[in-house]
């Protein structure tokens, strides 16, 4: 290859991308903002919205690839591949690229990877929400950072994850993607996902930029009606830290309209916020086919490119998954003078940059030296991983002294739709749920226990009797006369309820399968009901991707176990924690409703989102409140100090408490740090989370909790829509919930107001030290 100034390694990446954009002709620039997706034609059914509609006609890969391509679609992740055929063919469209181009600059691969690598027989990891039930960035980060590496083992460079939209209504399909209400909670998450995938090599985008999960009735893809002091106060900050405290390579947009206003024709959003405010200097790339719903769905646009030439004016440098908008049609526009050639090379600079990072525009770079065709997806250390944080991620919600299961336990009744169903604990992105109902000869591609066979292995002395009971979404009642009878036979009954992940109804959860409420599926609740009627002591499982509301069952049940779709080991996980063999440590990222209906609701309310009583004859305080949890062990609290009572409205405290384990084993402990802003010149959360620290502790040992908190960790968006510090009294509580809070005190802010800029501090250092007595 002769050597060329972007080809430079000395040379910066902005230098090089820059050296490259001024050798290429207007057709090669746009080029580099489209995608192509390869075999897409070939598949029925639809993983992206729509995605039947739109692959029809669509031009082929080598129509597609005439003047070079930015991204190519979902090779691993779009039809069954193992991993030799899959590095086979990703080498063969980048040296394809290379050898018919003029320039032969490589395409960016990006795939799913939203529970692991999206692709066949890759580790399923939990899901999203459950990760955020651990309360563990660290945890979070090592799991990331092993997605990471497989994936650019066989030569993925971009992953679409994590997604950072903020849940407010639990009915909305796509819970089990979030990180749970709480934006302090999902933007510290989000942020160790982004440290561990690029560290891998493998760019983190940011999704989905932004307001999604405020849909109106939770319907996907519906407008959101948020306030900009909401969008402001809850939906951005997590994008924020993100892009601020992980540098994340990428954003792509949602879907929805806020206030009328599509988000993927939004330049407000997407280039004055995201790159003015905060410096974000990566691409931003559409979800799949947003730019074509600006003219199909939105209606902002007349044709396709009229929706591309809007895009592009916003911000949108990538059209994802394929190029529609972003064609032939839009460089005749250019060329005409109807849109500003700025535009485009704009996106191409940003897309060739990233390219430069990746290595791809090295003079040394092939497709063949880059893949690992012998790399094991599913490896011994990846389960292991999957499994700790499965573990972590359980919560007890109640517990009368049944669990954990005494070890002389013999006769055990495990019933319901989830109880030996291995699909239940999978999310919808996973590669089983999310593309394999097409391929049903073909498993699941990797082992995946169900909880009955995970329990059989677990207690190998008791006898377990499965009844399934009902189906998760039918109303087949048929079963229930079974389920009753082996209740009624058992020491303890343990009903296993939830969810079925899927996309677009296909499921209870997932993508496009939003709730109408929040009630068990189908006839579940009846189900949970007739075993409890029985008088058998009942352990009720749930295994979903929403909280559901469980009424009187949660205090007729004898404990109640939450699990966010633990992955492929949750169900050993699960036996491990019912047994006793591992203390449960979960905390809830959302709240657990007391009834099903009467949504939204989020522990972040102010004063008149609470129980007003008297006001109103509905008390919306939930069953179980955010961050809340049991353990086999007890956590005692004491000591609380704060190193100030007057700080200035520019400066920081110490927040110190004492957690020690009162109880007999060891286990771990999620300690809370909310804030109370007493009064403000417009309405505040009555509680909010500012810090947490995950905290292991042996029986009698002690552990010293600091949190240092900057005046900044309580700012908010004023009444003029500016983010301000303000002086006046701020509450602090510590303790094991957003209703469990033992430690109180209060310090006043002092000085003048203050606004603060996008240089302000986003996150709340802790520091942990521990001794025994």
């Amino acid at each position: 290859m002769t050597e060329q100034p972007w080809h430079d390694t000395s040379a910066t990446p902005l230098q090089r991308a820059r050296a490259l954009l001024a050798e290429m002709t207007l057709e090669e620039k746009v080029a580099q903002l489209g995608s192509a997706w390869p075999g897409n034609e070939q598949v029925s059914g639809n993983v992206a919205p729509m995605q039947d509609v739109f692959s029809q006609g669509a031009a082929t890969f080598e129509q597609r690839r005439a003047h070079g391509l930015g991204h190519l679609t979902r090779v691993f992740g779009t039809a069954p591949v193992d991993v030799a055929e899959g590095t086979r063919r990703i080498v063969e469209l980048q040296r394809d690229i290379i050898d018919n181009t003029r320039l032969g600059i490589p395409a960016i691969v990006h795939e799913e990877c939203l529970t692991g690598f999206t692709t066949y027989g890759a580790t399923v990891y939990p899901a999203p929400l459950a990760w955020a039930a651990t309360f563990d960035p660290t945890l979070v980060e090592r799991m990331a950072e092993k997605i990471g590496a497989d994936m650019r083992a066989v030569g993925v460079h971009q992953g679409l994850s994590p997604v950072l939209d903020v849940v407010r209504d639990h009915r909305w399909g796509r819970v089990e993607e979030t990180m749970g209400e709480d934006p302090y909670l999902v933007g510290m998450l989000g942020s160790a996902y982004v440290r561990g995938l690029q560290q891998a090599g493998v760019i983190a985008t940011l999704k989905h930029f932004v307001g999604y999960s405020a849909s109106r009735a939770a319907r996907n893809h519906a407008p959101v009606s948020v306030g900009p002091r909401e969008l402001r106060d809850v939906f951005l900050p997590p994008f924020e830290m993100a892009v601020r405290d992980a540098a994340a390579g990428s954003v792509m947009n949602a879907y929805v309209d806020i206030d009328g206003v599509p988000v993927g024709a939004d330049a407000t959003l997407l280039t004055d916020i995201l790159r003015e405010e905060w410096g974000f200097e990566g691409t931003v790339v559409s979800d799949y086919w947003a730019i074509a719903f600006l003219a199909t769905m939105h209606r902002v646009a007349d044709t396709a490119v009229d929706a591309g030439a809007l895009a592009l004016a916003a911000g949108i440098d990538v059209e994802l998954p394929d190029a529609l908008c972003y064609g032939p049609e839009l460089v005749e526009r250019v060329r005409r003078g109807e849109i500003d050639e700025a535009l485009v090379d704009r996106s191409a600079l940003r897309v060739l940059r990233q390219k430069a990072e990746l290595g791809l525009l090295d003079p040394d770079w092939s497709p063949e030296s880059t893949v690992d065709d012998t790399v094991d997806l599913d490896a011994a250390t990846h389960r292991a991983l999957a499994r700790e944080i499965a573990e972590r991620s359980v919560v007890l919600l109640t517990n009368d002294g049944t669990l954990p299961l005494p070890p002389q336990t013999r006769r055990i009744a495990l019933i319901g739709p989830c109880a030996d169903d291995p699909l239940a604990f999978l999310g919808c992105y996973s590669y089983p749920n999310h593309v394999l109902p097409r391929y049903p000869d073909l498993g699941m591609g990797v082992d995946v226990p169900s909880l009955a066979q995970a329990l059989r292995s677990e207690l190998p002395d008791a006898k377990i009797t499965t009844v399934p009971g009902c189906g998760v979404a039918d109303q087949d009642r048929s079963g229930f006369a079974a389920a009753a009878e082996a209740a009624a036979e058992a020491e303890v009954c343990i009903v296993v309820v939830g969810d079925r992940a899927g996309l677009f109804g296909a499921g209870t959860s997932g993508e496009g399968c939003d709730a109408p409420d929040l009630r068990l599926p189908g006839v579940q609740d009846e189900l949970v009901s007739t075993v409890l009627d029985t008088g058998t002591p009942v352990i009720v499982v749930v295994v979903s991707g929403r909280p559901y509301a469980l009424g009187e069952h949660a205090d007729r049940a004898a404990a109640v176990v939450q699990a966010f779709m633990p992955g492929e080991e949750g169900g050993t996980a699960l036996a491990s924690i019912l047994s006793g063999r591992t203390v449960p440590s979960g905390r809830l990222p959302v709240q657990v409703p007391r009834h099903a209906g009467g949504q939204p609701a989020t522990y972040l309310h102010p004063p008149l989102g609470g129980n007003s009583e008297g006001i109103s004859n509905l008390d919306p305080t939930p069953a179980f409140p955010f961050g809340h949890g049991l353990s086999y062990t007890t956590f005692d609290y004491d000591g609380l100090t704060l190193s100030a009572e007057r700080v200035p409205t520019d400066g920081s405290l110490d927040i110190t408490v004492d957690v020690r384990n009162s109880g007999d084993r060891a286990g771990a402990e999620v300690v809370q740090l909310y804030l109370n802003d007493v009064q403000a010149q417009v309405t505040r959360p009555v509680r909010q989370l500012a810090g947490f620290a995950r905290v292991d502790l042996a029986p009698g040992e002690t552990a010293r909790v600091t949190f240092t908190l900057h005046a900044d960790r309580t700012s908010f968006t004023g009444r003029d829509l500016r983010r301000i510090v303000e002086p006046g009294r701020i509450e602090v509580l510590v303790g094991r919930s957003a209703a469990d809070l033992p430690c109180s005190a209060s310090f006043e802010l002092v000085g003048p107001l203050r606004v603060v800029g996008p240089d302000r501090v986003l996150s709340t250092p802790v520091t942990v030290t521990t001794h025994t007595g």
